[in-house]
């Protein structure tokens, strides 16, 4: 409970009132600007703890989205020690021009951690990105779900959608 209520005050640091255009191109009048919560240590550690207490049984690897998602994977395999990946939103055209970054194999059973959700849409994208690549993903972790869509657009794909906190609950 006491977790519960630190978290909720270091997201609540995290939301802005005004006139928003989210990367959905939906308009809101409140963002919760990620990179607040994201960047502080504190709070790091906290989703950390969280989020490695959510990670489903059997679960072999985690994935951070770029940008955004990748610090919270990165803390929340430090807690649970397990290994995470990286998947891009577009190959890189240089290097090793890979889409997802770090080592999985074929039918490792992958958790897709996303720190912010409105439609779901780069969750969406992860998922199918590492399943077209043989990855077995039936959840995503959210730490701020906006309730606008993404939790019915994961169901569609079969993949359980585990919010930290709704967005009623921040408001």
């Amino acid at each position: 409970m006491k977790m519960k209520r630190e978290l909720m005050n270091a997201l609540k640091k995290a939301v802005r009132f005004g006139d928003f255009t989210l990367s959905s191109g939906r308009k809101s009048n409140y963002y919760v600007d990620k990179y607040i919560f994201e960047t502080d240590p504190e709070c790091l550690r906290i989703l950390g703890e969280e989020i490695a207490k959510m990670i489903p049984p059997g679960t072999q690897r985690l994935a951070g989205i770029e940008l955004g998602s990748v610090p919270l994977a990165a803390v929340a395999s430090i807690q649970s020690g397990l290994p995470y990946i990286i998947v891009r939103k577009e190959k890189k055209g240089y290097g090793t021009r890979k889409k997802v970054e770090g080592e999985f194999a074929a039918g490792d059973m992958v958790v897709v951690i996303e720190d912010v959700a409105t439609t779901g849409a780069e969750a969406v994208r992860a998922v199918e990105t590492l399943r077209e690549l043989g990855a077995i993903i039936d959840t995503v972790i959210v730490v701020v779900d906006r309730e606008e869509g993404a939790e019915e657009n994961l169901r569609e794909m079969g993949v359980s959608f585990v919010p930290m906190v709704k967005a009623k609950e921040l408001l």
